[in-house]
């Protein structure tokens, strides 16, 4: 077992689990509250502040703390059955192609249906407590924007990439990895609610699948600042109308 690395994962769970029970409920809970946007903005302002400093140091102190096992873990589980099949497949050009086809209507699927609703329905579609946390003005969009691209940056470099291979190095078992990255992932969001940490949890699962399939953590991080910049940006701008709110 590798002590450094115990010693270090041991200081990122606790700074994230507690991100997770105190600091995310605590100040979720007055953000609900405020209804002025120069009061929302300085939250969201510092939100990204934060984002970058605290996940983006994790992310980095992870990678850095456990560089020889990322490629380690990878490989591990790239071995497992159903992955090593999907990756054939994908070097064939038949799969390719599929891949293209799956990734064109996925972007399909993220767009379309918010703009078909936009006349139907008063309030925005939400999984989990998060309607709050929409943009609801103009000045706003740009920190839903940040926070999306910030998401999708740092939370895949940390729970796919570094987290993995901490824990990894430590236990030396892929399986263990992934999974205690995915579930730490999804308790990350206690803030959204069961539904949110679900949703978060069975998320997580698919980046894991993506960058596992691909061997390339920039696809799931492009994913998943697609699906936050849907969440914060587009849904706010069609259906909340916050570009025409200044």
């Amino acid at each position: 077992m590798d002590a450094p690395a115990l010693a270090l994962l041991g200081v990122v769970v606790a700074v994230l689990l507690w991100r997770a029970l105190m600091r995310e409920r605590r100040d979720y809970a007055r953000f609900k509250r405020m209804r002025s946007t120069v009061a929302r903005q300085k939250v969201y302002r510092r939100w990204v502040i934060e984002a970058v400093l605290s996940l983006g140091g994790l992310s980095v102190a992870t990678i850095v703390g456990a560089t020889a096992s990322v490629p380690l873990v990878l490989a591990a589980a790239q071995d497992w059955a159903p992955v090593a099949a999907v990756r054939t497949f994908l070097a064939e050009p038949i799969g390719l192609t599929v891949a293209i086809v799956l990734a064109a209507v996925l972007l399909v699927g993220l767009v379309l249906p918010v703009v078909l609703i936009r006349d139907s329905i008063d309030e925005a579609p939400a999984v989990g407590d998060i309607r709050a946390l929409l943009p609801r003005t103009r000045g706003e969009l740009r920190y839903g924007a940040a926070l999306s691209v910030s998401a999708g940056v740092f939370e895949e470099l940390l729970f796919r990439l570094g987290l993995p291979a901490l824990v990894f190095a430590v236990t030396g078992n892929a399986l263990a990895a992934f999974l205690g990255a995915t579930l730490l992932f999804g308790a990350l969001h206690l803030y959204q609610g069961a539904l949110g940490i679900l949703f978060s949890t069975l998320l997580g699962a698919v980046f894991v699948g993506l960058y596992l399939v691909t061997g390339s953590i920039v696809v799931p991080i492009v994913l998943h600042a697609l699906i936050d910049l849907r969440s914060m940006v587009l849904i706010p701008i069609v259906l909340g109308k916050a570009w025409e709110k200044p």
